[in-house]
C-alpha cells in the first residue's frame, strides 16, 4: 500500500480543517499518517477511528528560533526516512518550509505545499517585518523548489508568490479554501430578538478585533440595543491581543466576549450578521461556516476575504483597519433588516456552489494526481 503523510502544526487542525480530506485520502487506498505537535488523546483517537496514524514532531509555529527550527527539520527528515512516504502534503508556514526541505532526503517522494495564507511575516512596513519577510521569502523559495505543485487558497496569495519569485506560475494551483461541510453547517432561519453581530477567531490584532470593538462602541452610541459578540481563544503569537484588553471591551459594554468553544454552530445560528474585519486570510473558514449557516457577511476587502462576498448580494466588503467604515456598514445592516434574508440565502447558495468541502477535496486530490 502506498503511503501518504499530511503535515500540519496544530493537532486540532487535522480534525477541524483536514478531517474530510483525511477521510477522502483513505478512500484512495493510501496509508495515511498525520503529523503535528504533541496533542491530547481525543485527537489521536479520532484519527485512529479514520484509520489514520498520528506522529508527533517538534514545531514552534509562533517564533523564529533557529535551533528549534533545526529540530523541526531533523525530526521530519528522520520520520520520512522511516516511513518512506510516496506523497507528502504540508500546510501552513513551518510545515511547508521545513517539510519541503526535509523531503529532499527522498528524491522519489512527491511533495506538495498548501499555502493557507501569507501570515504575519508578509504584513506590515516596519524594518523588523521587512527583514522577516525577506527571510521567509528566501526559505520558501528553497523549500518549494522541488515541490510538484504549490496550492493556494486565493489568487492574491498565488500572485504574491509568483511576483516575489518564490515559485513559477506553472507550478501553482488554486482551490477554494479549505471548504466547509455543508451538511454539518445547515442553513438555519435568522433568530428573533435584537440584532446580533458575531466575529470568531484567535485573539490576534490582525484579525481586526480592535477595529471591531471600536466600531461596536460607535454603533452602540446610536443603537444601544445592538449586540456585538466575540468568540475565540487567546493566541501566544507576537500579534496576540492580551485577554485583559478583551475583558476591558467586555466591561465597557462595547461587546460580549464569549470565550472559546469546540463547536461554533450554536453561536452562528444565534447571530444575524457575521463579521470578520481581518487584515489578511488564505480563505477564512469561519466566514465559510457562516455562509453555510445562511448569514449575511461583513468582511474586509483583502485577499481571501474578498473572494467570499459580492457587495450587495450576500454581504459587504469594507476597507481593512477602518473602524469608522466598519461601523457605518453595521449601521446600514441595522437599518436594512429587510435585506438580511436574501443575503443569507445567497451566502448559503455560494457555500454550496463553490465551497463545499467535498468539491474542494476532490480538486486537491486531482491536483496531486490521486
Amino acid at each position: 500500500m502506498k503511503r501518504f503523510i499530511l503535515i500540519g502544526a496544530l493537532p486540532e487542525s487535522l480534525i477541524n480543517f483536514r478531517g474530510s480530506l483525511i477521510q477522502s485520502l483513505r478512500k484512495t487506498n493510501y496509508q495515511v499518517t498525520a503529523m503535528a505537535s504533541e496533542t491530547k488523546t481525543i485527537v489521536t483517537q479520532q484519527l485512529a477511528a479514520w484509520g489514520t496514524n498520528f506522529c508527533t514532531y517538534p514545531v514552534q509555529r509562533n517564533n523564529l528560533n533557529p535551533l528549534a527550527d533545526l529540530k523541526t527539520w531533523y525530526a521530519l527528515r528522520q520520520t520520512f526516512l522511516i516511513l518512506q512516504p510516496d506523497v507528502i502534503l504540508a500546510y501552513t508556514i513551518k510545515p511547508a518550509i521545513w517539510g519541503g526541505l526535509a523531503s529532499r532526503i527522498l528524491p522519489n517522494a512527491r511533495f506538495y505545499a498548501l499555502i493557507t495564507g501569507l501570515g504575519f511575516a508578509f504584513q506590515g512596513k516596519t524594518i523588523k517585518r521587512k527583514l522577516l519577510s525577506k527571510l521567509v521569502t528566501f526559505l520558501y523559495s528553497i523549500a518549494l523548489k522541488n515541490a510538484r505543485k504549490v496550492i493556494f487558497q486565493n489568487p492574491d496569495n498565488l500572485n504574491e508568490f509568483v511576483q516575489r519569485g518564490i515559485v513559477p506560475a506553472d507550478k501553482c494551483a488554486l482551490v477554494n479554501g479549505s471548504g466547509v461541510d455543508i451538511s454539518n453547517y445547515t442553513h438555519t432561519p435568522l433568530p428573533s430578538g435584537s440584532i446580533t453581530f458575531l466575529t470568531i477567531g484567535r485573539l490576534l490584532g490582525e484579525k481586526g478585533f480592535r477595529e471591531y470593538a471600536q466600531a461596536a462602541k460607535l454603533v452602540k452610541a446610536l443603537y444601544p440595543e445592538a449586540i456585538f459578540q466575540l468568540l475565540g481563544p487567546e493566541d501566544p503569537s507576537p500579534d496576540g491581543i492580551p485577554l485583559s484588553e478583551v475583558q476591558h471591551w467586555h466591561q465597557q459594554g462595547w461587546l460580549e466576549y464569549l470565550g472559546s468553544t469546540h463547536d461554533v454552530r450554536p453561536y452562528l445560528q444565534n447571530c444575524h450578521i457575521y463579521v470578520l474585519p481581518s487584515y489578511h486570510e488564505g480563505m477564512p473558514r469561519t466566514v465559510l461556516e457562516a455562509m453555510a449557516t445562511g448569514r449575511p457577511i461583513l468582511t474586509t476587502d483583502v485577499p481571501g476575504c474578498r473572494e467570499t462576498v459580492t457587495n450587495g448580494d450576500n454581504g459587504y466588503l469594507v476597507p481593512k483597519a477602518n473602524a469608522q467604515a466598519l461601523a457605518e456598514r453595521m449601521i446600514w445592516f441595522i437599518e436594512n433588516h429587510d435585506r438580511w434574508e436574501h443575503m443569507g440565502k445567497r451566502s448559503r447558495e455560494l457555500a454550496e456552489e463553490k465551497y463545499d468541502v467535498h468539491k474542494v477535496n476532490a480538486k486537491l486530490l486531482e491536483i496531486m494526481g490521486l
